[in-house]
């Protein structure tokens, strides 16, 4: 999921944040402002989308964004694109990890073509101002781990982004994994999609029917003990559970996790020196699948300590993707993925 860490091999600042609040917007149609009248609560207006009335979204920054239109020319960080495209929506911009090194989709972009976007850039800190400007955004989406920084949005070309148009962050660290897909999908219905189309409501009731296999799994091992870590060179990683959202959800429906008896800023991590691995046992071990991040393979070959752990020696190790898209579509597989896991996974700890 989406904590402040995005890969090994890169650093996010948390602190590039950009203001909405009193930014106007292209041709002064879209403007932001705080939380002060009201308008109709926490979604958007979706009726106004389909007839072409003024449209708004309270985003969690406790932002709400106007317009006199319905948004078209939308910009987003490439897994909230994502998740709005199992939603209906399409994006014409994005920023983030688009394209692998080989030029194939990022797991990261979901269904999107990604040959029909514009790439604003790839890899953190790349964002291109002058290209986002000649896209005429009426509106940039982004995820929030820490709000109000938006995610990928560079700290020192913030203010420029800011003034070329208004933005909606969806907190999607420390909260309920439906909750976060409940706003996409508010967010998605506001910007005119049909929410209630077949392709939803399936996506969607995979989703159930995936979270109660987890459920049965989990009462099933009780006992056994869950750890989800992500490997750099010289730290292991270990989640602090409620801190991320997927992680957080799979433990409401019964997953038992380790738990770091200290985490470092912002309560994500504890950061383990790789003499110190065995600090923590576990019988199954979810590994940070994202590009730059140690692979089990690898974390094997170079790491003795890694080896040495009963999960790994027990071949009970499963990819974790940290950055699903936040939709019912990506994340049915991953629950139904983690529940075979659990189910087949024996107790190797004392």
């Amino acid at each position: 999921m989406n904590s402040p860490r995005p890969a090994a091999a890169s650093s996010l600042s948390r602190r590039g944040v950009l203001t909405a609040a009193g930014t106007l917007g292209l041709g002064g149609l879209l403007t932001a402002c705080g939380d002060g009248e009201g308008d109709g609560g926490d979604g958007g207006d979706a009726e106004g989308s389909a007839t072409g009335r003024a449209w708004s979204f309270k985003d969690d920054r406790g932002t709400t964004v106007r317009a006199d239109s319905t948004p078209k020319r939308l910009v987003a960080y490439i897994g909230a694109a994502a998740a709005l495209h199992d939603l209906g929506v399409e994006c014409t911009g994005v920023f983030g990890p688009t394209k692998l090194a080989d030029g194939e989709p990022d797991p990261r972009a979901g269904g999107v073509d990604v040959d029909k976007v514009t790439i604003l850039g790839n890899t953190y800190p790349q964002f291109n101002v002058e290209r986002y400007a000649a896209l005429r955004p009426d509106l940039l989406i982004a995820q929030m781990t820490v709000p109000p920084a938006l995610w990928y949005v560079p700290e020192e070309s913030a203010e420029k982004i800011g003034s070329l148009a208004p933005s909606v962050g969806i907190r999607t660290a420390e909260s309920s994994l439906t909750q976060v897909i409940a706003r996409f999908t508010e967010l998605a219905a506001s910007l005119g999609a049909d929410v209630k189309a077949d392709k939803v409501t399936a996506a969607k009731k995979g989703f159930e029917t995936a979270s109660e296999s987890l459920r049965r799994a989990a009462r099933s091992r009780g006992a056994l003990k869950v750890m989800a870590i992500s490997g750099a060179a010289d730290i292991l990683y270990v989640a602090a559970p409620d801190a991320f959202t997927d992680l957080r959800y799979y433990k409401s429906l019964g997953v038992e996790f380790v738990i770091p008896t200290k985490t470092g800023e912002g309560g994500f991590w504890h950061e383990l020196s790789w003499e110190n691995a065995d600090m923590y046992e576990a019988d199954l071990i979810l590994v940070d699948n994202r590009a730059g991040n140690l692979q089990p393979a690898e974390l094997t070959k170079t790491k003795p300590t890694w080896a040495r752990l009963p999960a790994v020696r027990a071949d009970q190790t499963i990819p974790w993707a940290n950055e699903e898209r936040f939709s019912h579509a990506g994340y049915a597989p991953r629950i139904e993925q983690l529940a075979a896991a659990v189910e087949k996974s024996k107790t190797v700890t004392a």
